[in-house]
């Protein structure tokens, strides 16, 4: 999948209005390519929801659901939502390879995402689900599997993507939420790294949400420009 083309933020557009997410969009459009919309937003609103963000801008969709069910049932949700034509469609790393090659095999044309590890959990979080591995080792091992299995996609922690990449190799594409700008709160994050840390760290794209719809509160001229600040960092 050729990436060259389209900016390294993924602009999340974490907001239960049309009206707010198109605006958002219609701000920073011209320094992002791609935007997230996740699992709240979809629920709300539906496809029609998404054919109104579509008419703020050109854009490319990432629609982060998550999905984790038997493969059967992912492979028919993944059916579902295929004509909306999503760039990348998230799946949990966790429901297995059967699950990961049924969503694969649904949609050949759309980048299959796996999530590993969720960044809101630490390993203390991790031990008490059950779970012996650090977050490092259970997001590589993860990672491998879903690539293996077909996923051309990895969601993972920053603080993975090196140990990632040597895994899986150049090919995938691996994106990273839990990246914060040096000047801006965590929030919600338990493992986070700078933007330009993380690309350098092999991150292909990196999900960016509060640190710049923050500012639309101000006016959308301090979106646009925050936006764009932040993608000007990194080349």
């Amino acid at each position: 999948m050729n990436t060259n083309n389209l900016s390294p933020v993924i602009l999340a557009l974490d907001t239960d209005s049309i009206d707010t997410a198109a605006r958002w969009i219609q701000a920073t459009q011209e320094s992002i390519s791609v935007y997230k919309v996740g699992l709240e937003f979809y629920l709300k609103f539906g496809s029609a929801g998404l054919s109104r963000l579509r008419d703020a801008g050109d854009f490319e969709l990432f629609l982060d659901l998550k999905l984790h069910d038997i493969p059967h049932t992912v492979g028919a949700a993944v059916t579902c939502v295929a004509p909306l034509n999503p760039r990348f469609l998230t799946v949990h790393a966790s429901g297995g390879s059967a699950m990961i090659t049924s969503a694969v095999n649904a949609a050949p044309s759309i980048d299959i995402t796996a999530v590993t590890v969720l960044t809101s959990l630490d390993a203390d979080s991790l031990r008490e689900m059950g779970f012996s591995h650090s977050p490092l080792e259970l997001a590589v091992s993860l990672a491998t599997n879903a690539v293996k299995s077909g996923a051309r996609a990895i969601v993972c922690s920053p603080l993975e993507v090196s140990a990632i990449r040597e895994s899986v190799g150049v090919s995938p594409v691996l994106i990273t939420p839990g990246v914060r700008p040096a000047d801006a709160d965590v929030g919600d994050q338990s493992r986070v790294m700078t933007p330009v840390d993380a690309i350098n760290a092999g991150a292909t794209f990196l999900v960016i949400g509060r640190p710049i719809t923050s500012y639309f509160s101000t006016s959308a001229q301090a979106m646009t420009d925050r936006a764009r600040e932040i993608v000007d960092s990194l080349r």
